[in-house]
């Protein structure tokens, strides 16, 4: 392919202007085997630390194999070089499995131009044997609880990470990256969302002063950011990270993003402890299900759909 097809050329206000962005300093991996050790306020303190700044940071030393991160990439990589007809059989109307859906964009159907990326999204409802194979987002939203006063119950944890979902994310090379976008500009809408890179790189998280800085992918480290439910949990002391996407032409680029985020019948808001601390709730109780639809009734658009959370 030699030039963009016009639906997926961006709006002006939506184009990444230059792939040379400045590295976000702040995304020094953590070390998340001290959480375990004589060090463990001290790595504590920097998770808490950013997830109240930036939303994003990367851990090494997790427990997940460079091997088995490596096969997830390789994996992505087989699937979307199948025949067109082959990932078809995945499409959401067509696909055996209501769990398992490939697709374009985010929802093609209501955006200005189609973001340059392919999925396949595969979804899962909780159960003990995969909680345990989930030790990063785990230990992770133990350390944030407990820096707020809370400790939450294994059954209360189980609900409001209860719903999980893999992708894998396919950003095929690009005649003109200045013309697109990979992703749009978004935060997550779940609880906390571990990512794997592969060595492209092309994540950009938004900076407090409006900047847009590179999270530069590291061998064999995870990317973690938070999501909008826990922002609402935290009644704002923490905060969803608006990240985006950029395409490039020196090669294909994938991504393996694990969500995870409460079950659709769990009612979220404000945490009781942090509300009586804060003395005022500055989200509404709601069905997640309610926040989900909204999500996905929109295309990305910065943090908006965090208003439809907040407190009257």
């Amino acid at each position: 392919m030699s030039r963009v097809p016009q639906p997926f050329v961006q709006p002006l206000s939506e184009r990444i202007a230059t792939p040379h962005a400045r590295t976000c300093e702040a995304a020094q991996p953590i070390d998340l085997s001290q959480l375990d050790g004589p060090r463990h306020k001290e790595v504590a303190k920097q998770i808490t630390e950013a997830a109240e700044t930036l939303g994003f940071f990367q851990v090494v030393n997790h427990g997940v194999s460079v091997e088995l991160l490596e096969l997830l990439k390789t994996s992505a990589h087989k699937f979307f070089a199948q025949p067109p007809e082959k990932k078809a059989i995945y499409l959401k109307e067509v696909s055996p499995s209501k769990l398992v859906k490939y697709g374009t964009s985010f929802v093609p159907e209501k955006e200005k131009a189609i973001e340059w990326k392919d999925y396949v999204s595969m979804l899962y409802t909780n159960d003990h044997e995969v909680l345990q194979h989930w030790p990063p987002q785990c230990r992770v939203v133990e350390v944030l609880m407990e820096d707020v006063g809370v400790r939450l119950e294994e059954e209360r944890m189980n609900r409001l990470m209860g719903t999980k979902m893999v992708n894998m994310n396919y950003y095929p090379t690009c005649p003109s990256p200045e013309l697109t976008i990979g992703v749009g500009r978004h935060s997550d809408m779940g609880m906390l969302t571990v990512l794997l890179q592969d060595g492209i790189g092309g994540l950009y998280v938004k900076l407090d002063n409006g900047d847009w800085a590179e999270i530069p992918p590291l061998d064999g480290a995870l990317v973690i950011n938070v999501g909008d439910t826990l922002q609402i949990l935290s009644n704002g002391k923490y905060k969803s990270a608006e990240h985006r996407v950029r395409t490039t032409n020196i090669g294909s680029r994938v991504s393996v993003p694990i969500f995870t985020a409460p079950n659709p019948s769990e009612k979220i808001g404000p945490l009781p402890e942090v509300v009586r601390h804060d003395g005022v709730a500055r989200y509404k109780e709601l069905l997640f299900q309610d926040y989900m639809n909204n999500f996905f009734g929109q295309p990305h658009d910065g943090k908006k759909s965090l208003d439809f959370a907040r407190a009257d």
